[in-house]
């Protein structure tokens, strides 16, 4: 048996290397036990994020299965990881919304409920009474003062500002492939952006898709909805992008 084994009982407890087991274990199961894999890329007036829709019992309603979620009219998440666990974190993300709004009277900003559920996140994993949510949620909105913003938030209680991330069972992939495109997001209409992020999606996982087999939201200008896009809407970007690859 390996000397660092016994380390791992407790989420608060460090191994000699510093290492938190528990935490290492968590960032598994958020990554892969969904099998999904999730990408958000921001663009010069809006942001995007694209993810799989798989359905595991042909008896469920489609229509229930859903990875994106909102939070507020203009903000919006995915979340990848255990599906409980990426429901509780919603939930509590709609709560602290609510409450900021009900104390201070307007909207929450996309960075201050990022850094809300990571603080929450964070206190998980100082007692061993609590368990982390096994989940990455990407944030997106448009602020009033910054604009566009994506925001990435694991359960360990990170939060950072990406031009574009991604989360899930494919997420280097996905990151090396958006690296390559970085420099020019920043001019992305909506449309360029949501096809980049479906490109990327389908880059990845090496495969072509249906519109009813990924979902698509977005969020426009500083007075724009966050907006789950039809399967129509999404077949007329899958279209484009085949016409773009032919061309």
């Amino acid at each position: 048996m390996s000397r660092d084994s016994n380390y791992d009982h407790h989420i608060s407890i460090f191994s000699p290397q510093g290492r938190l087991y528990q935490m290492e274990y968590a960032f598994k199961a958020a990554s892969s036990s969904s099998g999904l894999t999730g990408v958000a890329i921001r663009g010069s007036d809006s942001c995007v994020v694209v993810t799989q829709k798989k359905v595991p019992d042909r008896l469920m309603d489609p229509t229930s299965v859903t990875h994106v979620h909102s939070i507020t009219s203009k903000i919006g998440v995915l979340v990848t990881g255990l599906s409980a666990d990426c429901r509780a974190q919603v939930q509590r993300a709609r709560y602290e919304a609510n409450d900021f709004r009900f104390k201070y009277g307007y909207d929450i900003p996309v960075h201050v409920l990022a850094k809300r559920i990571a603080d929450i996140a964070q206190v998980y994993t100082q007692s061993a009474s609590m368990r982390p949510l096994a989940t990455v949620c990407l944030l997106i909105g448009v602020d009033d003062e910054r604009g566009p913003q994506v925001f990435k938030v694991d359960c360990a209680g990170h939060y950072l500002p990406f031009y574009a991330a991604a989360s899930g069972a494919k997420e280097q992939e996905a990151v090396n492939f958006l690296e390559k495109k970085v420099d020019d997001m920043k001019e992305y209409d909506l449309d360029q952006t949501v096809r980049a992020a479906i490109m990327c999606l389908g880059t990845v996982l090496g495969s072509d898709f249906r519109g009813n087999e990924i979902e698509v939201a977005t969020v426009q200008g500083t007075g724009g909805k966050f907006t789950v896009m039809s399967v129509s809407d999404i077949e007329g970007h899958l279209n484009a992008i085949a016409d773009d690859a032919d061309a």
